[in-house]
């Protein structure tokens, strides 16, 4: 299959971090152990918090978490180790749509329990009287739902959107996951439209909880400069300290990428920062939230 041709495509070729042979063993043991620090780091926040019996809605949403994180990083990184082991960089064009689906999901997801998280937490300092009340079993089970039908629902429009174009005139896929711009960009037929639609996706999905997120924060933050004593203040700060730092990690790389890869042509750089939110902020999360909370670090 020659790349410059217009064909029905079969497979794609995802071109990974490095084309470089000496390089791909050093690459293969530094990500599978990211890969399994991150599975057993977030298994482990999860049984410590079943086990521990912490059923607080912060801890319910964070085992959560964990479990999309899981999810999230087997989608890309195993199927990138397994390329680098085989030596092939070939994946299906099903198999690269199937990839597609599930990092939109649960990467959506990650975003909608980090919103969630974020409305938890503003309950906790801004109405406290009343957090035991609104913040209840069954609201928190509704959360969750509500997260995974929009995601599923942002899922399926990327995919209705990548399916039109009928054609390619290259195969190659400059990430090391089959992310929908990358497919987009090597189709044959105009699609201006596609990618307009797409953007208009993005910014909704994306930045309607990013807002949730920013207003939870503005008024946490007026609520706390409110607060008389500088250890009242601290204590309150310590609390969302943890969701602060996945927030700035996972929204910050996210956006940047993406954004890049509306504005610019792909750089070597832009596939680097690609791996903070699919791989650095998944395996980071179990250790921001042990270490900085006092619950889970005496569970451990």
């Amino acid at each position: 299959m020659e790349s410059e041709n217009q064909t029905d495509v079969v497979e794609f070729i995802l071109l990974g971090l490095s084309e470089d042979l000496e390089l791909q063993p050093l690459l293969f043991g530094l990500f599978l152990s990211m890969y399994l620090i991150t599975v057993l780091g977030n298994l482990l926040i999860i049984l410590t918090i079943s086990s521990a019996h912490l059923h607080t809605p912060m801890y319910f949403f964070l085992s959560n978490l964990s479990l999309a994180d899981i999810i999230f990083i087997s989608t890309t990184i195993a199927k990138m180790i397994v390329n680098i082991q085989t030596h092939s960089r070939v994946i299906s064009y099903e198999g690269c749509l199937t990839q597609m689906s599930f990092f939109i999901l649960f990467g959506c997801m990650d975003g909608m329990l980090l919103t969630v998280m974020a409305y938890d937490q503003f309950i906790a300092i801004c109405h406290p009287l009343h957090y035991s009340i609104t913040m209840n079993p069954r609201l928190c089970g509704f959360l969750i739902l509500v997260s995974f039908f929009i995601s599923l629902l942002d899922s399926l429009l990327y995919n209705l959107i990548v399916l039109q174009p009928t054609c390619f005139k290259n195969v190659k896929i400059y990430y090391f996951f089959c992310d929908p711009f990358q497919i987009l960009h090597p189709a044959c037929s105009d699609t201006f439209t596609n990618h307009i639609v797409m953007y208009f996706v993005g910014i909704n999905f994306g930045g309607v909880p990013l807002s949730g997120i920013l207003f939870s924060y503005y008024k946490i933050v007026s609520s706390i400069l409110r607060v008389p004593s500088f250890g009242g203040k601290n204590k309150a700060l310590s609390t969302c300290g943890s969701h602060l730092s996945v927030v700035c990690l996972f929204c910050g790389t996210g956006i940047g990428v993406y954004l890049g890869s509306a504005l610019f042509p792909i750089l070597k750089k832009d596939v680097v920062a690609s791996v903070m939110y699919t791989v650095v902020t998944p395996m980071l999360n179990p250790f921001i939230y042990s270490l900085r909370n006092r619950d889970i670090k005496s569970a451990l």
